[in-house]
């Protein structure tokens, strides 16, 4: 599995399973257009633009093109890499029929296709180097701060999501990921500091 530094940006589910078979790197879901009435996720998406870079990978159809181009109307220009799929017609095994284009969507790409697709993107592999951040926050860091695993956890994990403007419905599992791809144990103690007082 090869390392991406950028963050991926995707359609939905089925895409970011897809390529979590092809490369280690954050991949957030737009839920579709939900992207566009969702002002946390559209924060949380810009946030990771500015500290990590994005690669928008949506499918070559016309719902994707749209989606693509919404996302580049709120992230900066030079944080952006777009990937694109091949148009190559068929249907995804899950789906009864094929899309409205005929086309397969990123969940239907060979591991090879998507890798390539990132390649020509210009995305950073970092192969086997260490993570981005130095600072690598487990489980037992959450359960230390009070994020997880305590009666008020969930409270206390929507204040610090709210305060960091992700959306506050996030999973601790994606809370750490994020944390770990954008802010150094030093920074995050300062801010949970605050939050307490």
């Amino acid at each position: 599995m090869i390392r991406l530094q950028e963050v991926i940006v995707v359609e939905g589910r089925y895409d970011k399973n897809a390529l979590s078979q092809v490369v280690d790197a954050m991949i957030v879901e737009t839920s579709g257009f939900g992207v566009f009435h969702d002002e946390e996720k559209r924060n949380m998406i810009r946030a990771l633009a500015e500290k990590n870079g994005v690669v928008i990978l949506t499918d070559s159809d016309g719902a994707g093109l749209v989606i693509r181009n919404y996302l580049k109307s709120f992230i900066p220009p030079e944080k952006i890499k777009n990937a694109y799929i091949p148009e190559i017609p068929g249907k995804e095994r899950r789906k009864n029929s094929p899309s409205k284009e005929g086309l397969l969507g990123v969940e239907g790409m060979s591991p090879q296709i998507l890798e390539d697709c990132l390649r020509k993107a210009g995305a950073t592999f970092v192969e086997e180097a260490p993570s981005i951040q130095s600072a690598s926050f487990t489980k037992t860091d959450l359960f230390f701060w009070g994020l997880a695993g305590r009666p008020e956890s969930g409270n206390k994990r929507k204040k610090l999501q709210a305060r960091l403007g992700i959306p506050t419905n996030l999973s601790s599992n994606s809370l750490l990921e994020y944390l770990n791809r954008t802010i150094s144990r030093s920074d995050l103690e300062q801010i949970l500091d605050e939050l307490e007082n």
